[in-house]
């Protein structure tokens, strides 16, 4: 016999309380993260400051953190947070709740418990609701891979410099900065 699990909306997801545990919706079912270590944090903030200090020193948008709920699909609704995200001026606006759309940027540091499945799930999931570039940022090999599509994919290492392309033209951050 099929047990029949119910898909929640993001409205209704966004009307729940889940106890500061980080939870995202993936396809209509709510999923529980571990909480983000120590190594995971330092990086991410990193990153994030990086990109605030850039793209308000040009106007280009918005730089959200951790945990801001971006709605990547509908029926049934899928809702990532990634580690730090930028959304273009054009499309930035004030909103309550969620953000109705994909983040131009989205960037994702991978926790220890994160399996690589997981983490291409995430990466289809922003590519497929329109994200136009995504940075996974692996601390253990210290390196960053950059996709921009799914064949659009690269790997940057310590001696490399990440760079914003046409989503952020003009950010550049050497690889061994963002580990330091």
């Amino acid at each position: 016999m099929a047990v029949q699990t119910q898909l929640i909306t993001a409205e209704e997801f966004e009307q729940m309380k889940f106890d500061d545990a980080h939870v995202e919706l993936v396809k209509g079912a709510i999923i529980k993260m571990t909480p983000a270590g120590f190594e995971h944090g330092k990086i991410a903030q990193r990153i994030g400051a990086r990109l605030l200090d850039f793209v308000e020193k040009n106007t280009l948008g918005e730089v959200c953190a951790a945990e801001t709920g971006f709605i990547l699909s509908h029926k049934p609704d899928t809702i990532r947070a990634p580690d730090a995200a930028f959304v273009a001026a054009s499309r930035a606006k004030s909103v309550e709740g969620f953000f109705d759309g994909a983040p131009d940027l989205a960037v994702e540091v991978v926790s220890p418990g994160d399996s690589h499945e997981e983490v291409q799930q995430k990466v289809l999931d922003y590519l497929n609701a329109g994200t136009k570039m995504i940075w996974i940022v692996q601390p253990r090999t210290r390196t960053i891979t950059v996709h921009r599509s799914l064949k659009d994919v690269y790997t940057l290492t310590e001696n490399d410099a990440l760079d914003g392309g046409d989503v952020l033209p003009g950010f550049s951050v050497s690889v061994q900065d963002v580990f330091k």
